[in-house]
């Protein structure tokens, strides 16, 4: 999958869980699919095979530890304007 760009939020509360969304995109945002972690699961899509949303599910799995360490970036940040 080429030209594909990931964001991601900070660490957020679902419940008792704490979670990630992450949203990946292209074609200047024609195609996209939101997916959260822990999980992987991708909750919408548009523009996708479903052969890439199985992709993309598999590397939030793969990628869990480093997505929920840059998250925490993010998390500390937004806490330090409280």
């Amino acid at each position: 999958m080429d030209d594909v760009s990931l964001t991601y939020t900070g660490i957020m509360k679902q419940g008792n869980e704490k979670i990630v969304r992450v949203r990946f995109a292209r074609n200047g945002d024609q195609d996209f699919a939101e997916g959260i972690i822990p999980g992987g699961k991708i909750e919408k899509s548009r523009g996708f095979s479903d052969k890439e949303l199985a992709s993309l599910s598999f590397y939030l799995k793969a990628n869990e530890k480093d997505l929920y360490e840059k998250a925490k970036e993010i998390t500390g940040f937004r806490g330090y304007f409280r």
